[in-house]
């Protein structure tokens, strides 16, 4: 009896040969191929539910920042693209977060994903100084604070941020329905900003599907455009 590795030469010598295989001799060939040389598999991904966990977040109209730190503490600030140094900053984020090091070094290890936001950056919302939101409300939560309108400090597990930190507020949470949406985005146009009270002009809101962990944005201006066309 003829091995398999003979088989499989015997097959392919012929097609190299230009000889036409048999239906059956082609598909002794691929399931040859398939099983010992072929592309890497994958396999389609499983589809989450819609019906499942959203958590609608207001969109702040700042630039994009990130903070890693090591686990021996050493604290890295970065832009949505490139790290950055007090040479080659972004809005000040990396001369905050060098003048905040060990308040920041309370956030642990890892990377930590948030918005510069606030005086000199596009909207600014009416600040006299910049901000660090926070977007992972399921981990973070803010202070309680009646004056910022913060009544809710978190989600359950949350930890409070460090002191010099802020989240970005959660304007939603529940099991996703059609009307949550556009529900948010009424209360948002009419109320103003919940991270900045008294704004009365917010960006939009993010929408965190948790199952599919899935992240969507919606504006209040303009949504329907590409960014580059918003102006």
């Amino acid at each position: 009896m003829k091995s398999v590795d003979q088989r499989h030469r015997q097959l392919l010598e012929r097609v190299l040969s230009g000889e036409l295989l048999s239906d059956q001799e082609n598909q002794m060939l691929c399931d040859y191929e398939s099983g010992q040389r072929g592309p890497e598999f994958q396999g389609f991904p499983k589809i989450p539910r819609l019906n499942r966990e959203i958590i609608i977040t207001e969109k702040i109209d700042g630039t994009n920042a990130q903070l890693y730190i090591t686990e021996d503490g050493r604290v890295f600030p970065g832009s949505r693209n490139r790290w950055l140094t007090r040479f080659a900053d972004n809005f000040g984020f990396a001369a905050w977060v060098w003048e905040h090091q060990s308040e920041l070094r309370e956030l642990g290890p890892g990377r930590h994903f948030g918005e510069w936001w606030g005086q000199g950056i596009n909207r600014g919302y009416g600040l006299d100084h910049k901000r660090f939101s926070l977007f992972n409300v399921s981990r973070w939560a803010n202070p309680p604070n009646k004056l910022l309108g913060i009544l809710h400090p978190g989600r359950e597990g949350s930890r409070l941020v460090p002191a010099c930190c802020r989240v970005v507020p959660v304007l939603w949470a529940g099991h996703f329905f059609p009307d949550a949406i556009p529900h948010t985005i009424d209360t948002l146009r009419e109320l103003g900003s919940a991270a900045a009270p008294g704004f009365k002009q917010p960006e939009g809101i993010v929408i965190y599907h948790t199952a599919g962990n899935y992240l969507f944005k919606v504006t209040l201006e303009n949504d329907e455009k590409p960014k580059g066309e918003n102006q």
